[in-house]
Order: C-alpha cells, then structure tokens, then sequence
C-alpha cells in the first residue's frame, strides 16, 4: 500500500532502462502534481501539530492522536513523495538501499491508519464508560499507545527488511517498487491484515458510536438538557472524524486495488496514468486532512488564524491576551 506498489506498464521486463526512456510526459506531469501534493501536505500539516501544541484546549487524547496523525500526513510530504519521485526515476542503487526507502513509504502510510484507529478507539470508549473514561485515559497510557502505534507501524513497513522480499545478488539494479517488494507482503500482509482489517474495525467502531449517540438523544428528554447538548456535540465531532476515515479510504483503496489485480491477475496490464492516478490519489489524501480540521472543527480554524497572524505574518498580540486564549478556549474536539 505504497506508491508504485503496481507494475509500470511501460517498464522492460529486464530491468534495465535509461531516463530518457523514462521521462516522458506522463512522467513530467506525475511529478510536477507529486511536488505540489508534497508542499500541500507539509504546509498544511504542520500547522495542526502547532495547533494542538499552541492550544491549551486541545491537550486531549483524540487531539494527540490527530497530531500523531498529522505527523504522519507530514512525513508524507517530506518523506514519501521524493522517495516515490525517485523511485519512478528508475534510479541505479544497492538494493538494500531501495529496499529500504520503499519500506519507509510503507512505514508512514501504517502510521496514519494505525492513528486513524486509535482516535476510533478513542471516541468509542469516550462514549461508552463516560466516567471510568477519564480514569483509564492517562498521559502515560496515552504516550504508550502513541508509541505503539508508531512501534507497529515500524514493525509492518519494515518487515521486507528481514527477508520477505525479492532478495537480488546483484549489488546494484534499477531501483522499482515491484522490483524489490514482493506483492504477497504486499496484499496479504499490508493490505488485508493490517489495512483492511483496521478500516473494518474503525467502520464498525463508528456504527456503534452514531447507534449510542442516537440512543442517548432520543433519550433526550428524560435525561435532561445538560446530556442532550454533550450527545449533540458528540454526534458533530464523530462525523468530523468519520469523514477524515471516509477520505483515507476513498484515496487508498484505489492503489490497493490495483495491488490485487496485479497479483492476482498479472497478465492484465493496469495503464500507467492509472497507476500514477492512484499514487497521486493517495499522498493527496495527506494533504486534505488540515482543509477537513479548518472546515469542520472551528477552533481549529481560530487556531490556524492566531498562528498566521501572530507566528508568520508577526503581527504582535498582548501576552496577556494570548495566554488568556491558550487557557480558557473551549475545543469543539474535547475529551473533558
């Protein structure tokens, strides 16, 4: 589940090719999106993980786990994108080294799905022990589970490293995904344990979060107005994080899915714009999450404002009144 997890169909079966060959037009316009994703992905990040730090209100456990989140979003545009750019390049090197870059792609895409379940974890606990919820939501439990998801994601990516790969006696060769990822990892392993599985927990993590939201309210005027105004902001916040789940798995399962054609049917050709549409498709998705935050979560938005203009444009305000802002801002996202 990593970009050019399937074939090129345009890529000679002996592996050898010069970068004239490669260069085309397709090629020019695929990186040239695939730099633009990369800066949108970057800049837009990195003002959510300022955020959740700048904003004392945001200091809870689904906002440390959309900055775990956001993190991952901006290692994509740091990170995976040249890696990806390279890669299509066909580049000659060792083939431990583009064993390894290609399973850093795998690592960072593991990483936002594993924190896209924790923050589903997260809001169905918050929901269904109300009050025990604040006992077992520690900071130190919080820090582990941040540390597991990101141990695990290391674990997954980096599992090729330690032989489930098309190990290669030649110290050098041309640099291809397919070429060096075996695509049995690849669909069963990355793809249908650890991408499906956790999207099929997440869905019915929130099946069961909207069943007891609509439980609870229309419960409404027996439990008094106090509950119906929590179960209402509830029912908001899940749908905003619902979304940022429907997203995910709009722009990957494209990729994964051409995954599966490849190996389960190799004898059909996917057309390479396809195949570079689905890659773009899936670093884009990096790129969306800061527009949904700005949109749907409103102090987010107020957030990213303070930041512009005390931070970037360095329009000075009174400390008094920043510190009042840090303190006392209620988050629409809130776990208290």
């Amino acid at each position: 589940m990593c970009p050019q997890d399937c074939p090129d169909s345009s890529s000679p079966t002996n592996g050898t090719l010069n970068t004239s060959q490669v260069m085309g037009s397709t090629d020019v316009i695929y990186i040239g999106i695939e730099c633009l994703v990369a800066l949108l992905a970057a800049l837009g990040n990195i003002p959510v993980v300022w955020a959740v730090k700048l904003n004392a209100a945001f200091h809870n456990t689904t906002m440390y786990f959309i900055a775990s989140l956001a993190l991952a979003d901006i290692a994509v545009g740091v990170v995976v994108v040249p890696l990806a750019v390279l890669v299509s390049l066909h580049v000659s090197i060792p083939f431990h080294f583009c064993l390894f870059l290609c399973c850093l792609m795998v690592v960072f895409t593991q990483a936002s799905i594993l924190s896209l379940l924790a923050v589903a974890i997260d809001r169905y606990l918050r929901l269904k022990l109300l009050i025990r919820y604040k006992i077992i939501s520690t900071e130190k439990r919080i820090w582990w589970a941040l540390g597991l998801c990101w141990s695990l994601s290391l674990l997954v990516g980096l599992t090729p490293m330690f032989g489930w790969n098309k190990g290669r006696s030649a110290s050098y060769h041309t640099c291809e995904f397919i070429s060096v990822m075996r695509m049995d990892y690849m669909v069963y392993f990355s793809f249908f344990m650890w991408t499906l599985i956790p999207l099929s927990i997440m869905c019915a993590l929130y099946v069961a979060v909207f069943y007891i939201i609509r439980t609870k309210l229309s419960q409404g005027a027996t439990s008094g107005r106090g509950m119906g105004v929590f179960y209402g902001k509830e029912f908001r916040k899940a749908k905003s994080l619902a979304l940022i789940l429907f997203l995910f798995a709009v722009s990957w399962l494209p990729l994964c899915i051409m995954n599966c054609i490849f190996y389960f049917h190799p004898e059909y050709k996917i057309p390479k714009p396809w195949i570079f549409l689905g890659i773009l498709l899936s670093h884009a998705n990096s790129a969306m999450n800061p527009v949904v935050y700005a949109c749907k979560i409103k102090k987010f938005k107020t957030t990213y404002l303070l930041i512009l203009r005390t931070y970037i444009l360095c329009r000075k305000k009174p400390e008094g009144r920043l510190s009042s802002y840090r303190l006392n801002t209620a988050a629409v996202i809130d776990t208290e």
